[in-house]
């Protein structure tokens, strides 16, 4: 019969309707995939998986993830490692994930895919933004594209880490956090697309420019993934989950809901070289 996949727009995202997630057949996950590839972000409702559930979804698309600063400051809660806690509440002072980024981009081989499930969602707001860097390079003209293609830049983990742990009260100062050169445009390493691969949360700086230069190109680059055109959007609901392809998306939490409590957990899978 096939899934039924609704896009929520004809440039990034679908909702998958009528599945359960904790029992897909071979074929049911083959036919998910391949939606996956071509959407680049997924959403499902009511999806009540147990951790052990969740960790065995994210095993079918590879090894799990363990993500650099879940011992420094995170609170686990008795979660196993691969599965990371999402948490904002009266006293957070930083939510995770509050500005446009793809998961862990300073790891070596940074994380193919991210399935985050909610749990405890605020009256309003708590949305999440996912914009397409397949959408963002095409609508680039050509002499950019041409220089940007030749270009690297650092990613590091250190700032954005230390300072969650510094508004929590933690001393992570003795910390060394993963920091690598990846691709300005990347190419996804299953479609051969190609698409934007910086983000403010973990690119320092373009290398090999002066500061004032790459300053200038990565302002630029951050206006131009922001836009809406390249955008969708997604309304939480208890047990909802969403399903994203860090090598072409990036995401953007919303923390419009404070004081209220926005609740869930992560699994995240590991992924390769960006080239």
């Amino acid at each position: 019969m096939g899934l039924n996949v609704a896009p929520l727009t004809p440039i990034i995202g679908a909702e998958v309707q009528d599945i359960d997630l904790a029992n897909l057949s071979s074929g049911d996950f083959t036919a998910l995939r391949e939606a996956f590839l071509e959407h680049q972000v997924l959403f499902f409702r009511e999806q009540d998986l147990t951790v052990e559930e969740h960790m065995e979804f994210g095993a079918r698309f590879g090894e799990l993830h363990i993500h650099p600063a879940t011992n420094d400051y995170r609170a686990q809660n008795g979660l196993p490692l691969p599965v990371l806690r999402i948490h904002a509440d009266e006293n957070t002072k930083r939510t995770a994930g509050d500005k446009w980024h793809t998961d862990v981009s300073c790891d070596p081989l940074p994380p193919m895919a991210s399935i985050l499930k909610l749990e405890t969602i605020p009256q309003s707001g708590g949305d999440t933004l996912f914009s397409s860097m397949y959408a963002a390079y095409d609508a680039l003209s050509e002499p950019m594209k041409q220089m940007l293609g030749q270009l690297t830049a650092t990613h590091d983990g250190g700032p954005n880490y230390r300072d969650r742990a510094r508004r929590l009260g933690a001393d992570v100062s003795h910390k060394t956090y993963p920091c690598n050169s990846h691709p300005v445009v990347r190419t996804h390493p299953e479609t051969g697309r190609k698409g934007i691969y910086v983000n403010s949360t973990f690119t320092t700086h373009i290398d090999d420019l002066p500061a004032d230069e790459s300053r200038a190109i990565l302002d630029f680059l951050y206006a131009h993934i922001a836009k809406p055109g390249f955008q969708c959007r997604f309304r939480w609901q208890p047990n909802s989950i969403a399903l994203w392809d860090n090598r072409c998306a990036q995401h953007h939490a919303m923390w419009d809901y404070y004081p209220q409590v926005r609740s869930g957990r992560r699994v995240t899978v590991n992924g390769d070289k960006p080239f």
